[in-house]
């Protein structure tokens, strides 16, 4: 139910053949298969550069699905090598487009525009991605430590606000 197999007879390609016993003929046909199944695939950490000249790792994981048997072997060469390196180039480049700041608080409205991007590029593979979500932000030490500082400096200011309240 989840595998098609694309046959291959005389280098031309017949019909994907379902579920079920399929008769290849050694050395005229070739038979290659194809799982429908949604893929996970994780996008390694990638160097990011920020809008606001931050330099940051972003990983990500891609979740996606063959939709089209046919076109995921005939308008790709490795349909998973090619959305991987895809995920990868949008996630540098949606990244890259967008302030720290930005990447840090709407995950969620870059996860979107990341997933609509590989949707429409992958659409002719025969490829459906149906999510990708950012799962880490890793940002350089000094970055953490002014983060940091300017955490405690807002909660000082409350604690000094509520403080003088209390004082009235």
């Amino acid at each position: 139910e989840y595998e098609r197999a694309v046959i291959f007879r005389l280098g031309r390609m017949v019909a994907p053949r379902g579920p079920g016993i399929i008769y290849v003929i050694p050395l005229i046909e070739k038979m290659l298969r194809i799982d429908l199944r949604t893929v996970t695939m994780d996008v390694p950490p990638q160097d990011v550069i920020t809008r606001d000249n931050v330099s940051v790792k972003v990983s990500a994981v891609l979740y996606f699905r063959v939709i089209d048997a046919n076109r995921a072997i005939r308008e790709v060469e490795r349909y998973l090598f090619a959305t991987s390196q895809l995920a990868q180039v949008t996630l540098r480049s949606i990244c890259g487009q967008a302030e720290l700041d930005e990447l840090l608080a709407e995950r969620e409205k870059i996860n979107t525009r990341i997933q609509t991007i590989l949707d429409v590029q992958t659409d002719p593979w025969g490829i459906k991605v149906v999510s990708v979500e950012i799962k880490h932000i890793d940002l350089p030490q000094e970055m953490q430590r002014a983060m940091a500082k300017q955490a405690e400096a807002e909660r000082e200011r409350r604690a000094k606000v509520i403080h003088a309240e209390g004082e009235l």
